[in-house]
């Protein structure tokens, strides 16, 4: 089975198994406004369960922590965030629910995420959307697709005509930087929007929904498969200062076009 379709097999059971436990979920808080439920661990064990079968010697990291689950298929390959990701030759990042707040909340907008890394660089990638039935996915120098269809970014190069998403930490404090940079934005693009699934967010870019996306509190589990989708249908993402895209820090300007990157990244580092 080729990578990128073993990748597109897991995340969809898996969202198809979150859609189904949806109205009998029993969320809890992780941290103040950090929730967790009983969802997104089943999906993170599914996708252990399929891709471990087919690759028993790749590594995993994934959102929720699975130690207590003895007997999970794959446990033993599991990594933690301390690892040095560029150190292992392929690892697959799992994001079981993108969007759990929402998911909570029965507003229809989370995905689930998966990428599987090179030394450190996402070489594969897909994303579900359950609700939308839905399916980026991307391999590295093969182009983006949406259920095997090719997309592309909008082309949009204008900030003014632009349509803006941005994801803020779950306790955001008044006054904090992220609410600045919001303030910023506000003023200079057509719309901004905050949707609640980083993953999501990175394949609105990719297919031309969105024309840009920043975020600097998400994590690498978030992120890892969206960026190589971003990067496949032509679209510019870098580091926050504008260097080169750190994955594991998860600090990142994504945009349509290097145009429009420029301009974003010009209001963006104002604060």
């Amino acid at each position: 089975m080729k990578l990128e379709d073993l990748a597109t097999a897991a995340a969809r059971e898996a969202g198809q198994l979150l859609a189904k436990m949806q109205d009998s979920i029993n969320p809890r808080e992780k941290a103040p406004k950090d929730l967790v439920t009983e969802a997104d661990v089943a999906s993170q064990k599914r996708i252990l369960e399929i891709i471990s079968e087919n690759r028993p010697d790749d590594f995993f990291l994934g959102e929720e922590d699975l130690t207590s689950e003895v007997d999970l298929p794959g446990l033993d390959q599991t990594v933690d965030s301390t690892v040095d990701l560029a150190d292992l030759e392929y690892c697959w990042v799992i994001d079981p629910l993108d969007g759990t707040a929402n998911y909570v909340h029965k507003l229809q907008t989370y995905s689930v995420s998966i990428a599987l890394l090179n030394y450190g660089e996402p070489i594969v990638a897909a994303v579900y959307d359950p609700v939308l039935n839905d399916c980026y996915s991307a391999t590295r120098g093969e182009g983006a697709r949406v259920n095997g269809l090719p997309m592309q970014h909008s082309g949009v190069d204008e900030l003014q005509r632009s349509l803006i998403a941005a994801s803020f930490s779950a306790g955001v404090e008044r006054g904090s930087p992220e609410v600045d940079r919001w303030v910023e934005m506000l003023y200079e693009c057509q719309a901004l929007r905050r949707l609640g699934s980083a993953a999501l967010n990175l394949c609105y870019v990719a297919q031309g929904g969105l024309d840009g996306y920043w975020a600097t509190s998400v994590k690498i589990w978030d992120i890892a498969a969206g960026v190589l989708i971003v990067r496949e249908a032509g679209g510019t993402i870098t580091s926050i200062d504008g260097g080169p895209l750190k994955i594991d820090e998860a600090k990142f300007i994504a945009a349509a076009t290097e145009k429009l990157h420029k301009q974003m990244f010009d209001v963006l580092n104002r604060v």
